[in-house]
């Protein structure tokens, strides 16, 4: 089961399905409030979204499948690793171990983003056809935002404005933290790129120290979401841990 973070959808995966559905049942979700998920009124925070994806994994009759998490999916993966829900997880970039001004600064960049997208409105479809454009919308989540799908960006770019879970997601974003121990007992992979400017590589050496017997890949040119900048890495080492 693969779960994406703030402002993103099921989508975000796509550069890599087909490589790990070759080997795997796969779950693709949208969180509440998010791609083509209504918004349900919940508070937006990672325990609460964890209750979201146990209500669904219960629903689905699927028991502790192997979890990926992109930031904010990240922390609700090892927020159900903690609960003792997954198999095993692999997390990208996740949430959940920065400090203060962190966590303000990853509220700050993705609420940028999401009103720099309104702000431009008819302009972004054109915007998105150049590769300049790419790299000013895109690149504060890749690391390679000149090779992305023009129409692909522009769909994100709508689905990040116009997602109803948004506001409530960014206010409760800092609140969870990763604590010692809440992943003892299952495979663990941390995976970060290098370029991420939404959650920077440096806090990837809190997670070494939190989670000291986990795997940590450092992804060399990546961004906050490595799906596209480097899919055979990202694919591989959710095969590896599942």
């Amino acid at each position: 089961m693969l779960i994406h973070g703030i402002g993103s959808r099921w989508q975000v995966w796509q550069p890599i399905l087909d490589a790990v559905a070759e080997r795997h049942d796969v779950i693709a979700l949208d969180l509440p409030g998010f791609g083509a998920s209504k918004a349900d009124g919940g508070p937006g925070g990672v325990p609460y979204l964890a209750d979201r994806v146990t209500a669904f994994l219960d629903e689905l009759g699927v028991t502790r499948p192997a979890l990926g998490g992109s930031s904010l999916g990240g922390a609700v993966a090892l927020e159900l690793a903690r609960r003792g829900l997954a198999r095993s997880v692999t997390a990208f970039s996740p949430v959940g171990f920065f400090g203060a001004v962190g966590a303000r600064w990853c509220q700050g960049v993705v609420s940028a983003a999401r009103a720099g997208g309104a702000a431009l409105g008819p302009a972004v479809p054109w915007l998105m056809r150049t590769t300049p454009g790419r790299v000013a919308l895109c690149g504060v989540f890749y690391g390679k935002p000149g090779r992305l799908d023009p129409d692909e960006c522009v769909t994100d770019a709508r689905a990040l404005v116009a997602a109803p879970g948004f506001a409530a997601a960014r206010k409760r974003l800092g609140e969870w933290r990763y604590r010692p121990g809440m992943a003892d007992g299952i495979p663990v992979t941390i995976a970060w790129g290098t370029r991420d400017l939404v959650l920077p590589y440096r806090q990837s050496a809190k997670a070494r120290a939190l989670l000291p017997r986990a795997r940590h890949v450092r992804l060399p040119g990546c961004g906050h979401l490595p799906f596209a900048d480097d899919p055979r890495t990202c694919a591989r080492l959710l095969l590896e841990a599942s």
